[in-house]
């Protein structure tokens, strides 16, 4: 599989890593869009929102809890959680990722 997040999930593409655990790893965007702009990535694979399966429910609330993890040792005071569906929905990368942001949206 050439999955770029794939990739950066094993650490094989260098990404300024900011949390980790088993099931997810987060790390900066490097094309933020606000001033606090992180990426939380399933280890798993899976394409998109769309895609999700039934078994994949906890991995989604483990997702969300690592977002509040990283909010809490960032000491980022009020954020948003944006997940992108498909290119028209903005999705880039062809794997599923939450969107953290805090600060002014530049958008």
């Amino acid at each position: 599989m050439d999955c770029l997040f794939c990739k950066i999930a094993k650490k094989e593409i260098p990404a300024e890593i900011v949390y980790e655990d088993e099931n997810a790893v987060a790390f900066k965007d490097i094309k933020p869009k606000a001033p606090v702009h992180f990426l939380i990535v399933p280890r798993k694979h899976i394409h998109s929102v769309d895609h999700i399966e039934a078994e994949d429910r906890c991995l989604i609330g483990d997702l969300i809890l690592a977002a509040q993890k990283i909010a809490r040792e960032q000491k980022i005071n009020g954020y948003r959680i944006q997940i992108n569906v498909g290119r028209v929905g903005g999705q880039l990368i062809d794997h599923l990722h939450l969107h953290l942001l805090s600060g002014k949206n530049e958008i």
